[in-house]
């Protein structure tokens, strides 16, 4: 199975390279589901598979550092890798899958995590420290949840659901704090470490695009009127890294999300409640969903795991150099809102 994943994203990077001699289609332009693609699930880590593979590199990385920080409604444990150097560095945290459907941005963090116990990195660690949840959601991830899903697109085993066991947006319960999964999320890790910044990562519907091209992800600050102005001025600053390291690669094209300020959501509740500057990037296509304008067929799998990457190494590295302090935000004024391609 790994193999699988690495295949694609191995082929993801060589189309990428190959394009620059034609029309770059790969993430923005590749196929949605149409009922045409298969959509197979059993490429995706399970929930078991990605915990063995965070133990192994646990055991072969000295400076990661794996900890438990609560359970899911079904009793599984959720994990937090950590790469803490120096307490006085800033910290960063990644976070994938409050919605159980969204598990491409999951496969990217597993590969940021491998290549930091690689030379891809080096010295990075040294400036900035790493906090990763993989997978917020593995009751949603794996279709363990007490509702149907009958309805569902996806094949190869399992279906995955956007909302956790006990039907609840996890995306939504960032005020009230009512579900384990995001009461763990609350209580250990943002209670906990002094973080600066977030990017949670998402996945969005796969019609959206910006200027008549279809996005390949779309990004957005903190839209509450609560947020303190100096924690919005390091959420762009965020933006404008990841919108830098994407944007102008040829494979990838961001919009603009259209997101509301409530702040049960928590690129809007966590950067008002904790004052943590924070990134929402929406990537293109769910991995399974019964609309099937939400599913991106697979062809496009190894470009949006390629763009996750990306997004966290380019991130990392600018809050480990200082360079972010020096990002240019201007472009979020002439960033266009995407909207949804009518068939």
């Amino acid at each position: 199975m790994r193999k699988t994943l690495a295949a694609a994203a191995l082929a993801g990077a060589l189309v990428v390279t190959a394009g620059t001699a034609g029309p770059v289609a790969a993430v923005g332009e590749g196929p949605g589901y149409g009922g045409n693609e298969t959509v197979n699930t059993s490429i995706l880590h399970t929930y078991d598979q990605l915990v063995a593979e965070l133990k192994t590199q646990d055991a072969k990385q000295e400076r990661l550092d794996l900890e438990v920080i609560g359970q899911s409604v079904k009793g599984c444990d959720l994990y937090l890798a950590k790469y803490i150097s120096n307490p006085d560095n800033p910290t960063i945290l990644y976070l994938t899958q409050q919605h159980g459907n969204e598990q491409l941005t999951t496969e990217g963090a597993l590969e940021f995590i491998k290549h930091l116990g690689t030379g891809k990195n080096q010295g990075v660690l040294d400036g900035v420290n790493i906090l990763v949840v993989p997978m917020l959601n593995p009751d949603g991830a794996m279709g363990d949840v007490d509702f149907s899903l009958e309805d569902y697109i996806a094949s190869g085993g399992r279906h995955l659901t956007r909302n956790n066991a006990n039907e609840v947006d996890l995306n939504r319960d960032h005020v009230a704090k009512v579900e384990p999964e995001t009461r763990a999320l609350h209580n250990n890790v943002m209670r906990k470490y002094g973080i600066d910044y977030m990017i949670d990562l998402h996945h969005q519907g796969a019609q959206s695009e910006r200027d008549g091209r279809l996005v390949s992800g779309s990004i957005l600050h903190p839209t509450t009127p609560n947020v303190d102005p100096a924690v919005l001025e390091g959420s762009k600053k965020l933006g404008a890294v990841v919108f830098d390291a994407i944007d102008p690669t040829g494979w990838g094209h961001l919009g603009k999300y259209v997101g509301g300020s409530a702040e049960t959501i928590s690129r809007n509740g966590i950067a008002v409640e904790y004052g943590i500057s924070t990134l929402l990037f929406e990537m293109r296509g769910m991995s399974d969903h019964y609309r099937e304008d939400y599913v991106l067929g697979q062809k496009s799998n190894g470009y949006l795991i390629k763009q996750t990457v990306t997004t966290l190494e380019a991130t990392a590295r600018a809050i480990a150099d200082g360079s972010i302090a020096d990002a240019e935000t201007s472009f979020w004024d002439t960033l266009a809102e995407q909207n949804t391609r009518s068939e």
